[in-house]
C-alpha cells in the first residue's frame, strides 16, 4: 500500500528490474498521453523513485503536456510502461534529484547541463514518474 504525500496516495513504484534499466539508461522516452511523440530525457532514481526534469519550459513542452494531462508512457527496454507524471513540491527531493543527476552524468560534456539542471527555474521542473494500470 501506499504512503501518503501531501495529502496523495503514492503508487506502489516500479518493480526493481524497472528500476535497474532506468538506472542503466542514459535517455528515456516519455510522452504525456497519446498524442505528444516520445522525447528523450535524462532520467535518475532516487530512493527507489524515477525523476525526471525539463531543461526548457517551453508552452508545447514535455513538462507542460504532463502538467495539462499527467498520464503518458516511457519507452524502455523495447517496450512502452505507462507512467503518470507527478510535479515534485518537495526541496530535499528536489535537491537529491540534482545530485543525483551530477553523480549519473559524470562526464566533462554533461557538466553544463548538470549545472543547467541545478538552476532554480529548472529544479520546479522535476517530475516524478510513477507507474499506471
Amino acid at each position: 500500500m501506499g504512503s501518503s504525500v501531501h495529502g496523495r496516495r503514492r503508487s506502489p513504484g516500479f518493480d526493481a528490474g524497472i528500476l535497474d534499466a532506468l538506472e542503466r539508461a542514459k535517455i528515456l522516452g516519455i510522452r504525456s498521453g497519446d498524442e505528444h511523440r516520445h522525447t528523450g530525457v535524462w532520467v535518475v532514481v532516487v530512493e527507489a523513485r524515477v525523476f525526471v526534469r525539463s531543461w526548457n519550459d517551453k508552452p508545447t513542452g514535455w513538462f507542460r503536456a504532463f502538467r495539462t494531462q499527467p498520464d503518458g508512457s516511457m519507452h524502455l527496454d523495447k517496450r512502452d510502461i505507462l507512467i503518470r507524471g507527478v510535479p515534485v513540491r518537495s526541496t530535499r527531493l528536489r535537491a537529491a534529484v540534482t545530485a543525483a543527476y551530477a553523480r549519473k552524468y559524470d562526464t566533462n560534456a554533461s557538466k553544463k547541463w548538470v549545472d543547467g539542471f541545478a538552476e532554480p527555474a529548472r529544479l520546479l521542473t522535476t517530475l516524478e514518474l510513477e507507474p499506471r494500470e
